[in-house]
């Protein structure tokens, strides 16, 4: 336990606090899958929010058709008010094609998508719903900075499971890079990236204004594209980053095609989208190998840290991937980001009329 400050406000947790916060004028975005409902870390986090009580809870719900009218009835056993926003209805995606938007579905088309409907409240959370270890404390943590002053709030949290170190992506991809970046540019982008001691998780809280500013990356890298638009909305004065504890949920294999690997090239194009727009030329030529020698110093402090805890360390195998994120050191190429709601060419209340008549379908086909 530490209490040192960052560059941004870090509230950190001494006492397991549960903080007085709005979360009556909140809304409580959630992505759901059809393979996540139902299950205990699900679970786990519905009958948490019944505690909480938001004003709000947007489900984005990706699902087959004949899974909806089963997901969404379970969702209605719990006492939330919740609104079930279906992301692959086809009424729903003929009005995103008539307006240019379809494209390629992912996690962060479905955030989005569950932003809009959300951005009516004052505050909005955001956070999965595959964490086992969620806290009913957890949502007003993510609020409390923001009837504080701040516009954006961040949440981190150490991923140490089944006695070794998690969080792969973030530990060997995304913090050896932006060091690496930071030893070659002086530019604030660098400085407010590095800062956050979990860039990659997908728990946050903006105030409506900073939701309806955010492009949202369609896919794995929504968490980093969406810190990168933080940077210009609320920049260090109105970040802030909170504590939640240690967090555990799934994890997945670094291949095959919702492997870490893939993800990582998502990540980075992500961030380096968002390093150019802030100012920063990476030079891409000498960046991978520049990276991999900055890894290896994290990889050393790793392994003497999870010695000191006595956990298990495989450097080895952490260094092999090391090399193979190295091939997602690349230009970010075409910008398929999702508008800023503020400018978006199709109105919320279309998307949620359309949703919400894609849901009573999908109802009606299993009575």
């Amino acid at each position: 336990m530490e209490y040192v400050q960052e560059r941004v406000t870090t509230l950190h947790d001494f006492t397991d606090p549960v903080p007085d916060a709005p979360v009556e004028e909140s809304a409580v975005v959630v992505p759901l899958t059809e393979r996540e409902h139902a299950s205990l870390a699900a679970e786990r986090v519905f009958t948490a929010l019944e505690d909480v009580d938001p004003g709000r809870v947007v489900v984005a719900l990706r699902a087959e058709a004949g899974r909806v009218a089963d997901v969404d009835a379970w969702l209605d056993s719990f006492d939330v008010a919740h609104e079930t926003l279906w992301c692959d209805g086809p009424r729903l995606g003929d009005l995103l094609a008539d307006a240019g938007l379809n494209g390629s579905r992912g996690k962060g088309r479905d955030v989005w998508l569950a932003l809009g409907a959300a951005s009516d409240a004052p505050y909005v959370a955001v956070h999965d719903a595959d964490a086992r270890t969620y806290s009913r404390g957890h949502v007003p943590r993510l609020l409390f900075p923001l009837a504080h002053g701040f516009d954006f709030s961040k949440g981190f949290y150490a991923r140490v499971e089944n006695r070794r170190l998690y969080g792969r992506l973030c530990r060997l991809f995304y913090e050896p890079v932006v060091a690496a970046l930071a030893e070659a540019h002086d530019e604030p982008v660098l400085d407010y990236l590095g800062a956050f001691r979990y860039a990659l998780a997908g728990e946050f809280a903006a105030t409506s204004d900073v939701i309806r500013s955010l492009r949202i990356q369609r896919g794995w890298g929504l968490e980093l594209g969406t810190l990168g638009d933080a940077f210009h909305a609320a920049g260090f004065d109105r970040s802030a980053q909170v504590d939640l504890g240690i967090h555990e949920h799934d994890h997945r294999a670094v291949g095959g095609p919702a492997g870490l690997s893939t993800m990582s090239e998502e990540v980075g194009a992500a961030l380096f989208r968002a390093v150019e727009e802030g100012g920063v030329a990476p030079d891409y030529g000498t960046l991978p190998g520049r990276y991999v020698e900055t890894a290896e110093r994290f990889l050393r402090g790793y392994a003497v840290d999870s010695a000191f805890n006595g956990l298990e360390y495989d450097r080895a195998g952490e260094r092999e991937q090391v090399v193979e994120y190295a091939d997602a050191i690349a230009p970010p190429g075409e910008d398929d980001r999702l508008p800023a709601w503020a400018d978006a060419p199709v109105s919320v209340e279309a998307v949620r009329e359309t949703a919400r008549a894609d849901l009573d379908a999908a109802r009606e086909e299993v009575r």
